[in-house]
This record gives structure tokens, C-alpha cells and sequence, in this order.
């Protein structure tokens, strides 16, 4: 008998006992990836729910040309949501994929036993574990590695959620979504590109370089954001895999009308932030009232707005100006003094080698540093902050953006006939980041091309600003 045939025969034999044991009926648990969630036990009785999860140890995207070898469950960045009822009995196969390097376990806090399976489920490359356990408490539970380093794990991805319904169930909402959140250290700074290391360093010293929903920066924006109708109710099952940093979870334009503790049974209600521990979880609703975007946020909030905790729920519907009007009027305010204003937090990138690769690098600084305020297609902000498609101002003569970055920018300008009178911080990048996100801006949105040098920034650093 091979080696090969010899596993599959015990693990038909292992689920075969299992079985045997339990006069329960058998079910195959639904497992789904983020921000996804199986839909909600509809049965009036207990099962024996077999769950099959395999580990993988993957490369993926971190952010925008940065890559990061995940190890995870189930192939994502958090793992499979698992959803059983309270009282059923699980079947657990663990999985760990031949390709891995290293052995893997699970620890799932919904177990009570040694290690909460993970002594258990302690599986080496190309091997499967299988355990079992009874769901005696309801509530929304986190998983994770815990083989050792267990932060190292932990810090590389594996960890989700596993949710143990009450047996009442939990009230019907019209959406349920799944987001977690973890931090990762790199060997790199935030934002540098290619291949990114996992730096044990940074990681002891708690210094992450990311903190992010769903395993990369933008895994909850643009065409992945959440959707919703006005009217309906959302649900997010909230988790918190760390290893390291507690969340501040908070959802901008909305208040949370129930919060779950902790995943468990104590509810609070009119809520606006609530605190996630690292190994744990919430369980948030809101009913959605007008259209737009709400944008859900870590609100120790450099973490959103420079370490990627940010992802959108995109609400459709028609607009109640009653509870919310929008802009009504604006008028001039002239607060007394300015100042020019710097900004840290400067990453660096691989160096350009031609304009190509100046106008991607340049897209990537102006993603992290630009667009909050010039907005991501150049159109900035009505009377606030100018445009920079189609900018006059910037291609009548380029260098002015040099010395805006470089020296900070106050006081009135008009850019294609608009009036702005506001303050541009100086920022910390280097020569080569702004020499490239200059190019990137000259080169898109119908802007007249060419190219920043290196020698040119050197050359308006020297000089004082006006």
C-alpha cells in the first residue's frame, strides 16, 4: 500500500469512526471566503457538521506592486468563515497542502479542550489531522495557528472566524458581511515594492507597517467595496486576528444601532466605535437610511489613512434630506494665521530605470499620499483643493509642482479659471518619489506628458520657497 493510499484510507476510517460515535445526521459545513458569510442555519436540530480547511502557503498581493507570502486557511487572507449552531458536534479535517514548509495546527477559540484543537490538529506538509468537539457556547469566535512561533503564524495571515448560532438563531438582517482585521510586518517600509519579507524585528517591537481589512489595502474599495440598499440592515462580523494591535472599529457615517461584546451575548446599542481585541471579535448591525459611501475605518486612524485600515460600503437608494441634507450653503471663513505644515511617514520604492517605471512608482506615491485630497482621478475638490487634470497651473510650468511638494504651497492660485487659496504641506519623499509621482501626474488625465529628472527636484530643493 503507498503512502498516498495509506492516508486516504485512514481518513476514510477516521471520519467512519466519527461518525459512527454520533447519532447526529451528518452535514458538510458551507464555507465561504471574505467578506462573505454562509447563510444563516436554517435546521431545528443539532448535526454533526464536517469541516474540511486546508492550509496554504501562497505569494499575494500586500498592496499595489507589493507582494507578501501569506500563510493561510483556506487560501485566504482571513481564513473560511465556518458557521455551525450551538450544540452541534464538529468533524474537523485539517489539511496542510504537500507545497508548505512549514507544519501548521488550528486553534479555534470555540473549542473547550487542550489547546482549542490545537494539540489536536498539529499537521506537518502533505498530512491531514482530523479531531472533533462539540459547539457548547454560542457566539462569533476567532481561529488561528498556533504552532510555533505562533505570532510568526499569526502575523503571516492565519487566523478567521467561526460563528456558533444560538439555538434560537441570531434576529435576520439582509446582509451579512465578514471583515477582519490583522497587522503585518515587512522587511520594507509601507508602500516599498516587490517581494516583502516578514520582519520578526518589527514585529516583537509591535511596529506595523500594515494594518489592514481582509489581508491587503484595498481589499474593501473600489470594485471590492460592500454593497447595501437603503432600508436594508447590515451585519459584519468583526474579527480581529492581530497578532499585535487592538482595533478601534468604526464605520464613518453610521452608528452601530446593535454591537454584540466581544461576539458574545451582551448587546450595547447606539454605538459608534467599539473595540476589537487581537484573538477577538464583534458582531455590529445598522440599518442603512441615505445613499453613499460609508467607509469603515481602524479609528486610531493613521492606521486607516497610512497603513490601509479603510474599506467602503457602497448604500444605493433615494436620498431622505431629511436625515441627512447634504451641502445646504457656503460662505468665506478666514481663521486667523497658517502655517506650513510636514508630514511624515515617507516610504521609499525601487528605483525608476526609465519614464515607465517613473509613472508606475509615481502612481503608487500618489495612491498613498495625493489622492485623499486631489482625489484618485485628478479632479480635486470644488474650492478647496485645485485639480490636477487638465491643470493649467501644472503645465504651463511643471516645476511649480516640484516646489509645492518640496517647499509646501499657501496662498491664492487659479487653476483653469478657479480661484484656491488654501495650504499644501510640505511632504517627506525623496528626490526619486517626487521626480516620479510629478511624471505619473504629468502623464495622466489628458495632461501634456514628459518627464521630472531627479536633477530638477535637486535643483528647487536648494532653492528657498517664495
Amino acid at each position: 500500500m503507498g503512502v498516498k493510499t495509506l492516508w486516504i484510507t485512514l481518513a476514510i476510517t477516521a471520519s467512519t469512526y466519527l461518525g459512527a460515535a454520533s447519532a447526529l445526521p451528518v452535514e458538510d459545513a458551507v464555507l465561504t471566503a471574505p467578506p462573505h458569510v454562509p447563510p444563516a442555519i436554517s435546521r431545528d436540530h443539532n448535526a454533526r457538521v464536517v469541516v474540511h480547511l486546508e492550509t496554504v502557503e501562497e505569494i499575494g498581493t500586500m498592496a499595489d506592486g507589493v507582494e507578501y507570502v501569506y500563510w493561510s486557511f483556506g487560501g485566504t487572507v482571513p481564513g473560511s468563515f465556518i458557521r455551525v449552531k450551538e450544540g452541534d458536534e464538529i468533524e474537523f479535517h485539517l489539511s496542510n497542502h504537500p507545497s508548505s514548509k512549514m507544519p501548521h495546527n488550528i486553534d479555534l477559540h470555540a473549542v473547550t479542550g487542550p489547546g482549542g484543537g490545537a494539540v489536536s490538529s498539529f499537521t506537518a506538509p502533505g498530512h491531514t489531522s482530523t479531531f472533533a468537539f462539540q459547539a457548547l457556547n454560542p457566539g462569533l469566535y476567532v481561529y488561528h495557528c498556533a504552532t510555533a512561533p505562533v505570532g510568526m503564524h499569526i502575523a503571516n495571515g492565519m487566523y478567521g472566524l467561526i460563528l456558533v448560532e444560538p439555538k434560537g438563531g441570531l434576529p435576520k438582517v439582509d446582509r451579512e458581511y465578514y471583515v477582519m482585521q490583522g497587522d503585518f510586518y515587512t522587511k520594507g517600509k509601507y508602500g516599498e515594492a516587490g517581494l516583502q519579507p516578514f520582519d520578526m524585528e518589527k514585529a516583537i517591537e509591535e511596529n506595523a507597517d500594515y494594518v489592514v481589512f481582509n489581508g491587503a489595502v484595498g481589499s474593501l474599495t473600489g470594485e471590492n467595496s460592500l454593497t447595501a440598499k437603503v432600508g436594508e440592515t447590515i451585519r459584519l462580523y468583526v474579527g480581529n486576528g492581530g497578532p499585535n494591535l487592538v482595533s478601534s472599529f468604526h464605520v464613518i457615517g453610521e452608528i452601530f444601532d446593535t454591537v454584540y461584546i466581544e461576539g458574545g451575548d451582551a448587546k450595547n446599542h447606539n454605538v459608534q466605535t467599539t473595540l476589537v481585541p487581537a484573538g477577538g471579535s464583534a458582531i455590529v448591525d445598522f440599518k442603512v437610511q441615505v445613499p453613499g459611501n460609508l467607509i469603515m475605518v481602524d479609528h486610531s486612524i493613521f492606521r486607516a489613512f497610512n497603513k490601509g485600515a479603510l474599506g467602503m460600503i457602497n448604500v444605493k437608494g433615494e436620498e431622505d434630506k431629511v436625515v441627512y441634507s447634504g451641502k445646504i450653503s457656503e460662505a468665506i471663513y478666514q481663521p486667523e494665521g497658517s502655517a506650513i505644515q510636514s508630514i511624515e511617514g515617507e516610504y521609499q520604492v525601487a528605483k525608476a530605470q526609465n519614464k515607465e517605471d517613473k509613472i508606475t512608482f509615481g502612481k503608487r506615491i500618489y495612491n498613498a499620499n495625493c489622492a485623499a485630497c486631489h482625489q484618485p482621478n485628478g479632479e480635486g475638490i470644488p474650492q478647496a483643493f485645485p485639480p490636477l487634470a487638465k491643470s493649467d497651473y501644472f503645465n504651463e510650468d511643471p516645476i511649480r509642482g516640484i516646489s509645492a511638494i518640496v517647499h509646501g504651497l499657501e496662498g491664492p492660485i487659479k487653476v483653469n479659471g478657479e480661484s484656491f487659496n488654501s495650504v499644501m504641506p510640505a511632504m517627506l519623499l525623496d528626490d526619486d518619489e517626487i521626480a516620479n509621482v510629478l511624471t505619473f501626474i504629468l502623464n495622466s488625465w489628458d495632461n501634456k506628458g514628459g518627464e521630472i529628472t531627479v536633477e530638477q527636484v535637486q535643483k528647487v530643493r536648494k532653492q528657498k520657497a517664495h
